[in-house]
């Protein structure tokens, strides 16, 4: 055998031996010294082929796509402050959501357009979460709205549902011809010459500590804001049954919780929100979000924000404010609305259903269903739940697997 040929074969059997050897030994890094964060890891019950023919590719991509355009954002777990502004900083250049973009230009005209329609009332709701997400339970949420408020228009603010997916999900609303649109957020436009434009511009120069919270929790806390600030309307979360119309509010928000005793309201909530354009109170719900902005302490940006504003400001005169008692829009409380969910048993259970429906749908606007207690929680047949929807509803479907 030549010698050329035999130093071919030697060098073939090294670089033979070097892959067998990298592919049974674990991972290895630079340095000993632990990564400060975790690295992307696919979903739990997803698995990410390792070969795939060409005909696949375009579909992976696709998926894996969509999974970095919708990410919620999640810091690192454990992270410190200066770790979390470091990663952030990363993420900054990939992040649409915080800048104005061709697509996201056209928000104000596209919400003129829809708001032309002689609205009875204009109702915003967020979405910053997947379009795939958005699902049976946010679908009776405009469900009931719309039957509840049928001339009403609903805007949607919403990337990911501004899409050909979105409105494929979106369209049984439309065929029935509800005013309904979801439009890609525009967030330097909303916050423009209000107090949160200076929170913006500090939290895009990678200098700020986002918090240890998702950020896309703060967006949507700050959304809801400024876009009541500049067009007016009600603000709806989207895990609400509607029960009657809401569209002669004006200026009002909702008690959570009453002191037992005085009666008076210890806790306010922004899941549901009704003020003019441009008043003066959500002026100073966003100044307050720009100066004590918290990302790591939930709810402190959103229903303790109101809260403390309220408490501070809320009797004067000029705000023209109306605060509703729990019944209004919160008539259950998180702790004890799984039982609205139950299907009755007994006689005596039978009974205090018939009961609750009557005096829910005597006293109050909607239901909020809690969804951080209740998302995996099935709507069952003969519930309270049950009944109040399937009695304010045009489409009615999926009740009972709304929890899916």
């Amino acid at each position: 055998m030549g010698s050329k040929k035999l130093a071919m074969l030697v060098i073939f059997a090294v670089f033979a031996l070097l892959n067998l050897l990298y592919m049974e030994s674990p991972t290895c890094t630079l340095s000993d010294d632990k990564p400060p964060f975790k690295p992307n890891v696919p979903l739990p019950g997803t698995t990410v082929p390792m070969r795939t023919s060409s005909s696949n590719v375009s579909v992976v991509t696709s998926d894996l796509q969509e999974k970095e355009e919708t990410d919620p954002l999640l810091p690192p777990p454990k992270a410190t402050k200066s770790e979390r502004i470091i990663w952030f900083r990363r993420k900054l250049p990939e992040l649409e959501i915080l800048k104005s973009t061709t697509k996201s230009k056209r928000f104000h005209g596209r919400v003129l357009e829809l708001y032309n329609n002689n609205c009875s009332a204009q109702f915003f709701m967020v979405w910053l979460s997947p379009a795939k997400s958005f699902g049976p339970r946010e679908m009776l949420a405009v469900d009931t709205l719309f039957t509840t408020n049928p001339n009403a228009c609903l805007v949607i603010l919403s990337n990911s549902l501004d899409s050909p997916r979105g409105y494929t999900i979106l369209k049984p609303f439309l065929d029935q011809g509800f005013n309904l649109v979801a439009v890609t957020l525009d967030i330097p436009f909303l916050v423009k010459n209000t107090p949160a434009e200076a929170w913006l511009k500090k939290l895009k120069s990678g200098k700020m500590d986002p918090g240890s919270i998702p950020l896309f929790m703060h967006l949507s806390d700050l959304t809801r804001l400024a876009v009541l600030y500049k067009y007016g309307g009600i603000y709806l979360d989207t895990d609400i049954i509607f029960l009657n119309s809401v569209t002669g509010l004006r200026n009002a928000i909702g008690a959570q919780s009453l002191d037992p005793e005085t009666k008076r309201w210890t806790r306010l909530n922004n899941a549901v929100m009704v003020f003019d354009i441009y008043h003066p109170l959500m002026h100073e719900f966003l100044q307050e979000y720009s100066t004590t902005f918290d990302g790591n302490r939930w709810g402190y940006n959103s229903p303790y924000l109101v809260s403390r504003v309220i408490q501070r400001l809320g009797h004067k005169p000029e705000y023209n404010l109306t605060i509703f008692p729990p019944n209004a829009f919160y008539p259950v409380n998180w702790l004890k609305i799984p039982r609205l969910f139950k299907k009755p048993t007994t006689t005596g259970e039978v009974k205090w259903v018939e009961k609750t429906v009557e005096e829910i749908n005597k006293g109050s606007y909607m239901i909020h269903l809690w969804n951080k207690v209740t998302r995996k929680m099935k709507i069952e047949e003969g519930s309270v739940m049950h009944k109040l929807i399937s009695t304010h509803c045009t489409f009615c479907g999926n009740i009972t697997d709304s929890h899916t």
